[in-house]
């Protein structure tokens, strides 16, 4: 019996085998206008996603209440996701060590 992948996991995945299927399907596009249309998707997405109800004193919408509250924590969140990547560090980055 197989366990249930977790929504957000899911949500990662088929993120990634989205922008893989349109790598394969516009060959002649650049993967890093692919990225950002995903990338664009998922912020608004987000952004939908961390509309505060309309209760003013909700405990769960408080860090969502305003427009620069909810951007300040998407960047954390982007900021933390980004340095837990396998991809965060290139081996062509400048100033990156070499043993």
């Amino acid at each position: 019996m197989s366990e249930e992948i977790p929504a957000d996991e899911q949500a990662a995945q088929e993120a990634v085998e989205l922008g893989n299927r349109l790598a394969r399907d516009y060959p002649e596009d650049d993967l890093a206008r692919i990225a950002e249309g995903l990338l664009s998707g998922v912020v608004h997405y987000w952004l939908y996603a961390r509309q505060p109800c309309d209760d003013p004193r909700c405990p769960d919408c408080a860090p969502y209440r305003n427009a620069e509250w909810r951007l300040a924590e998407l960047q954390r969140l982007v900021a933390d996701m980004a340095r837990s990547s396998e991809y965060y560090h290139s081996p062509d980055d400048i100033a990156s060590g070499s043993a």
